[in-house]
């Protein structure tokens, strides 16, 4: 890894950690975070409290992965949006707290948040 992505790396977990200070998923209201790779993105539905994951998706999911076929990254991620909103709804989850991950919130990551709000989603 160069020094250049080592700083850039470093960067991001340390906004991350500033973040997580205060979003802190709960049962009523659990944490929904984001991870972006060069390729993929992923996303999960976290309870702090009883310290389980309670929905995952990510570009990589069986009913994703083809739907995002040949798409751009940022329309892959806008898929994986709608698809966490439906998920969470079908495990009766209607508000959650929005946990970026340390990344800038635009591009990706936007327009995921953006498509979850469209899919029903409350953050």
């Amino acid at each position: 890894m160069s020094q250049m992505a080592k700083r850039r790396r470093e960067s991001r977990v340390a906004r991350h950690a500033r973040v997580r200070k205060t979003v802190v998923g709960t049962p009523d209201r659990p944490r929904l975070a984001v991870f972006r790779s060069g390729k993929h993105f992923y996303a999960q539905i976290v309870d702090d409290v009883a310290g389980r994951s309670l929905a995952t998706v990510s570009t990589l999911t069986k009913g994703v992965r083809d739907e995002v076929k040949g798409k751009k990254k940022t329309e892959a991620s806008a898929v994986v949006g709608k698809k966490i909103a439906e998920v969470a709804k079908e495990k009766g989850i209607g508000a959650v707290r929005f946990d970026r991950g340390g990344f800038l919130y635009h591009g990706r990551v936007k327009a995921f948040a953006d498509s979850a709000r469209e899919g029903g989603l409350e953050f």
